[in-house]
């Protein structure tokens, strides 16, 4: 039997799974933040950035040299400096080469390096080749001027730079997105002259606020010339807070009868668009574009044709409703979140973050001039002792003859430091020409002005700040172009709606008595012809536009709209209303009304109540209806009868029993919904039993006839004749002849319906 052995936890520390889940996630967590998502204000770059453009220097790839592999350089950082996966790091070389990503490219790329179009259409690092740009020397030229700080790499075989001494605010010119633990940034680039300008202004007005730095910064400077929509007044928020969104849009133009965008918004593709704009062409949403092309090609990156219909077509209003469903206009987020010169991340504006960028390029210049002072200075001292060599020339080669170790010996004859007789004793033979000795003073006396030089910059603040501004110039003269994306205030993009898209056709709406609606095109339809469910019928039709709204009323005095637009065709038999409106269970709809909104309607009830209204009281969005005629007990709604012309037009009221009533339509009030006021003299008791009512109602258009319909015979009124009816509004009314008394309908005939008699 074998014996086990009691597994040994001593020196082993313990912790709560709380404690080290907490502080395991904390690391990962700074880690993200600190050394891989988040740039530095130093450089503007991420640690993997930092190391690629550091690795291609250490391989000679300057801007000028012979192209290498891609392959080369990724294997270089991910086996010196970055021990991570290669497809990421050849990534994130890829967006430093391409010029529609970074404003100002750190690298220069030979092969298929992506297109705007398809930025991850790049070709395998096997393939294409690259070197640094000419702007990366901006992050290289002080590096080995001990102006940085060198660390250790992972496995401490090699040093690297913690960051690069930048000599202009790449943090700014070229910007950067990242998305850490906890916290993200997105820092818009910019143009480099303006950005200079603001330093300068900074440096020479250290109190200048946002508004002065914005007088220099417009606003971000992106690789497209796409316009900046954002309102300055917004843009100087962002730029005080750190935070914000800004807007960008398309650039296109008219040519030859259609439009041809040329422009986009930052990384957006025009396939995208494209597909963006045909899907719409495919739903049948944008009937007024009949076709669409991309013609970019390597001369015009960017041109993309959209074909209208016709010249008709309003093209502002089109390219609006394209604003504002496609990726033509496009809104950017910004968040300047960057890890300052104390190594913690944080969110800064710009006056701030210009601010702390300049106390990092002083900091950086300051010991530029330190570490050449430091070089000058032991180098005097050293030309110093070659002096003193010189002028005792004959006795220091007779010491170095005689001694085995003439070292000593000469410290102490001629009291020189370790340094100078090290440098007497690697003298060549040939250094020791008369010329040498006038060669070191010479050299003394340019290395001595240098001296002084370095010594007044670095003595005086006024003097640093000087060369900085200097500095900031010439590089501004040597790397600067004009800003590219314009800032232009627009208004804010609008879409079209489906009634605006849609061709304006005239329709016939249809209302059947079970409360089935189908809409015909044209006006032309025979409604009662058409055909119908078993047990159903014609209701009522309205002749309309297919952009309009279609108004119901029913039986409880409620009304409803609906877009005409989308009704089920005529071809059919409809659908029923309930599937799209909430009425009361025990109503039926009445009518259906179409026309302009401010078209006025008599709005009655058969118990001798009414009003004057507009069609547009009867809209509403609400699918439960809007209380719209107040029906008194046991009464019912007419139907809604058209006004011409309220100060003209008269009101023919016909009870049950045979009484008519005539007076002016002028005499009802002018309302939004309610009960209105009384028409005919009815008792209600009699309303409610039914026994009396109003039977029937007109609106009669001055000089009119009437044409009263009682079984068989017809009764015809003429202008002169209504007036022994004409009584005041309210009244009982007068009885019809007998004979009369039992109207089933009344018949306007107009003036210009007369003339054709």
């Amino acid at each position: 039997m074998t014996e086990t052995t009691a597994l040994s936890l001593e020196g082993v520390e313990h912790l709560p799974l709380e404690v080290f889940s907490e502080r395991a996630y904390l690391e990962y967590a700074m880690y993200v933040i600190l050394d891989r998502a988040l740039p530095h204000i130093g450089d503007g770059l991420k640690p993997v950035q930092r190391r690629i453009v550091y690795a291609m220097s250490e391989l000679g790839l300057k801007a000028g040299s012979k192209y290498k592999k891609s392959a080369r350089t990724v294997g270089d950082v991910l086996g010196k400096f970055h021990p991570h996966g290669d497809s990421a790091c050849y990534e994130a070389m890829v967006l430093m080469a391409q010029p529609f990503a970074y404003r100002y490219p750190l690298l220069d790329g030979q092969g298929n390096w992506g297109s705007s179009d398809d930025p991850k259409s790049f070709a395998a690092m096997r393939y294409t080749e690259s070197r640094l740009s000419a702007y990366a020397g901006v992050l290289l030229t002080e590096l080995g001027l001990g102006t940085v700080d060198w660390l250790p790499n992972f496995d401490g075989t090699l040093n690297e730079p913690s960051i690069l001494p930048a000599r202009l605010p790449n943090i700014l010119l070229n910007g950067t997105t990242g998305i850490a633990v906890g916290m993200a940034t997105d820092i818009p680039p910019h143009n480099l002259v303006e950005v200079v300008n603001a330093c300068v202004e900074l440096l020479t007005n250290p109190k200048a606020e946002i508004e002065d730095l914005c007088a220099h910064i417009q606003g971000p400077d992106f690789p497209t010339r796409a316009e900046i929509i954002t309102p300055r007044s917004e843009i100087n928020e962002i730029y005080r807070t750190g935070n914000g969104r800004l807007r960008m849009r398309a650039v296109f133009e008219r040519e030859n009868g259609e439009i041809v965008i040329t422009a986009l918004p930052y990384q957006v593709s025009g396939s995208k668009i494209m597909e963006q704009i045909a899907a719409q062409m495919n739903a049948k949403k944008l009937p007024m574009v009949i076709d669409l092309r991309d013609e970019s090609d390597h001369e015009d990156p960017t041109r993309l044709v959209i074909v209208p219909r016709s010249n008709r077509i309003d093209f502002d209003a089109l390219m609006a409703h394209l604003f504002a469903t496609t990726d033509l206009e496009r809104t950017l987020r910004v968040n300047m979140n960057v890890i300052g010169t104390n190594g913690r991340p944080q969110v800064k504006g710009l006056a701030a973050l210009l601010r702390e960028w300049l106390a990092y390029r002083k900091d950086t210049v300051r010991r530029r001039l330190q570490h050449r002072l430091d070089k000058v200075e032991s180098r005097l001292h050293l030309l110093e002792g070659l002096l003193i060599a010189y002028l005792n020339l004959d006795e220091v080669i007779e010491i170095i003859r005689s001694q085995e170790h003439p070292k000593p010996i000469l410290i102490q004859r001629f009291n020189l430091s370790d340094e100078q007789a090290e440098a007497i004793l690697d003298l060549k033979l040939r250094h020791l020409a008369k010329l040498e000795e006038i060669k070191i003073k010479s050299e003394q006396d340019d290395l001595a002005r240098e001296r002084d030089e370095l010594k007044k910059i670095l003595g005086s603040n006024a003097r640093l700040t000087t060369l900085i501004r200097k500095e900031l110039i010439a590089d501004a003269e040597k790397y600067g172009d004009q800003r590219r994306s314009p800032i232009v205030e627009r208004k804010e993009a609008q879409a079209l709606s489906q009634e605006d898209i849609v061709p304006v056709e005239p329709v016939t709406v249809v209302l059947s008595s079970n409360g089935w609606v189908r809409a015909a095109k044209g006006h032309d339809v025979d409604p009662a012809n058409l055909n119908y469910k078993s047990g159903d019928q014609f209701q009522a039709a309205a002749l309309g536009r297919s952009n309009q709204l279609a108004a119901f009323l029913d039986s409880t005095g409620r009304s409803y709209s609906i877009p005409v637009l989308g009704l089920a065709s005529a071809r059919g038999q409809g659908e029923p209303l309930s599937g799209r409106l909430n009425p009361p269970p025990d109503a039926a709809f009445v009518t259906v009304l179409m026309g302009a909104p401010d078209r006025l309607l008599l709005l009655a009830s058969d118990a001798g109540y009414g009003f004057v209204g507009k069609l547009a009281e009867l809209y509403t969005k609400n699918r439960n209806g809007k209380a719209l005629l107040t029906l008194p007990a046991g009464s019912q709604p007419f139907v809604p009868q058209p006004i011409d012309n309220i100060d003209t037009d008269l009101l023919v009221a016909i009870s049950n029993e045979g009484r008519m009533l005539v007076f002016a339509v002028k005499h009802l009030p002018l309302l939004a919904r309610g009960k209105g006021n009384k028409i005919m003299q009815i008792p209600p008791s009699r309303v409610a039993l039914r026994e009396e009512f109003v039977a029937e109602l007109a609106v009669l258009p001055a000089d009119s006839q009437l044409i009263i319909h009682a079984g068989k015979r017809h009764l015809t009124l003429k202008p002169g004749n209504l007036e022994q009816f004409r009584g005041e509004r309210g009244r009982r009314g007068r009885k019809l002849p007998r004979g009369f008394r039992n109207v089933d309908r009344l018949e306007v005939v107009r003036p210009q319906q007369m003339a054709l008699i």
